[in-house]
């Protein structure tokens, strides 16, 4: 830096030309450690596999690469050998190397980053960080790995213990993800390969079906109760001031899980699974918001039922609403004034437990103004709407007991988890990796990174080193 060189540079030039050089030095550092280390190495008296066989032979000066956000190093070590056996390095086990040349930290760089963008951004910002060039392919396989302790992390998993009063709340809900053809469902593939395409270079209007796979998410959260009334809901009367509504119920120690490779059956008997982790003895209250879905229903209620707990099934009231707003065009001009108001007291009246009458006066209204099949289509759908999810519009022992009537919480998970990142324009995804991306953005999205990334590096020891051995303990003592 006192250089004549030095000073004829810009201040950038300079800055890159330290940032680089910076990195060989630590790269150095990191070598010169490990050749330190591989000085100091003691052979051990005794090390046998994982078999019994004792690995008696020893061989100096046996080397590995180790690639790390400061460089590729050479790592030397002694190896332990016996006829027809693999070479044990205890000095490995030591230091936790990976099973490949990639380090933990790469690892988890290429991990963030695989969940934030594509395998193509994740690998440029790898290279930006750390001047470290991984290849794409290599990228998507470090995020596959690891996401590979995720089950398991979450199934030991402290929580942090609940009011008694809070209600215990399971949602799920569901989003297409456009996939290579050999990662497709069998049904979907089938009736993919069968459908005739107009253009061979692009698909044509209603040929972009059979390209998805569903990925089925669920969330399990807590929430303190918050008694409200239908006019807490919708207000616009005299007397009831928006400043005086109760807000709605917040949720607070979410979990959220999802998988493009499991079906809804068995994504939901993992959020069971959580809520019993939460609640083991059953003395909470369990609600279920879903968005109407009858197949989620009933799986839902056969799980319940097989863990003898007591569920109530509450269908969403957006997606009531929807309806509710779809019968209005049937009898008023679009931006008509009247028809807000109308909506709002159809709301209401669900709201307190009228959903019946609702649909009857829809229909009567329908008939009385004269209008034909179809153009009282949609009243006639709202009204079947309302008669068929009659036994789940509990909304006034919702609204008097406190609990959550909407699936927002779900619903943003289907937007920030999937949409933001596996449906991005020209994506498809072959199902591993999609599979690894979903349950890391559930991860970073749950809060919990740093204690799952701690996890695993722990159960990459014991996989990579500690079952090599008939005494795991000599990886902690190597």
């Amino acid at each position: 830096m006192r250089s004549e060189e030095a000073a004829l540079l810009t201040h950038d030039e300079l800055e890159a030309r330290l940032v680089r050089d910076g990195r060989e030095l630590e790269r150095q550092v990191l070598q010169d450690h490990f050749e330190l280390r591989a000085l100091k190495e003691r052979r051990l008296e005794e090390v046998r596999d994982a078999t019994g066989v004792a690995h008696n032979a020893v061989e100096a000066g046996h080397e590995r690469a180790l690639t790390a956000m400061v460089g590729t190093v050479t790592v030397s070590r002694l190896a332990y050998r016996a006829e027809g056996q693999p070479n044990l390095h205890p000095a490995d086990a030591a230091a936790n190397l990976p099973a490949d040349r990639y380090s933990f930290g790469l690892r988890e760089l290429a991990a963030i980053e695989s969940s934030r963008g594509s395998y193509e951004e994740a690998r440029d910002a790898i290279e930006r960080a750390t001047g470290v060039r991984v290849p794409k392919r290599q990228v998507e396989q470090l995020a596959c790995r690891a996401a590979s302790d995720i089950e398991s992390f979450y199934s030991s998993l402290d929580r942090s213990p609940a009011e008694p009063d809070d209600v215990l709340v399971v949602s799920a809900d569901g989003k297409g993800i456009a996939m290579r053809p050999e990662a497709l469902r069998p049904a979907t593939a089938k009736a993919a390969r069968s459908s005739a395409h107009k253009m061979a270079g692009r698909l044509s209007k209603g040929e972009k079906a059979n390209r998805c796979r569903m990925a089925e998410l669920v969330v399990v959260y807590d929430s303190h109760p918050v008694p409200r009334s239908p006019e807490d809901i919708f207000s616009c009367e005299p007397g009831h001031p928006a400043e005086k509504r109760q807000d709605a119920p917040t949720a607070k120690n979410k979990w959220l899980s999802a998988s493009v490779v499991e079906d809804t059956s068995a994504v939901l008997r993992r959020a069971f699974d959580e809520a019993e982790r939460r609640d083991p003895e059953h003395k909470r209250t369990w609600v279920a918001l879903v968005d109407g879905n009858n197949h989620q229903i009933r799986t839902i209620k056969t799980e319940a039922k097989a863990r003898d707990v007591a569920i109530t099934v509450v269908v969403d009231i957006v997606h009531v609403l929807q309806y509710i707003w779809g019968s209005a065009r049937c009898f008023f001009e679009e931006g008509d004034p009247a028809a807000e108001a109308w909506v709002i007291d159809k709301a209401r009246a669900v709201l307190a437990g009228n959903s019946s009458l609702v649909a009857a006066s829809i229909r009567r209204k329908a008939t009385y103004l004269g209008l034909d099949k179809t153009k009282r289509k949609k009243a006639d759908e709202c009204a079947n709407y309302l008669l068929a999810k009659r036994p789940y519009l509990h909304y006034q022992t919702a609204l008097a007991q406190g609990w959550p009537i909407a699936t927002g919480v779900i619903e943003g998970a289907c937007r920030h988890l999937v949409r933001d990142r596996m449906c991005v324009t020209g994506a498809r995804w072959g199902l591993k990796g999609a599979e690894a991306v979903l349950k890391l953005r559930a991860v970073r999205s749950n809060g919990d990174w740093e204690p799952y990334w701690s996890h695993h590096k722990a159960e990459e020891r014991r996989r990579v080193h500690e079952t090599q051995y008939l005494n795991s303990a000599i990886s902690r003592t190597a």
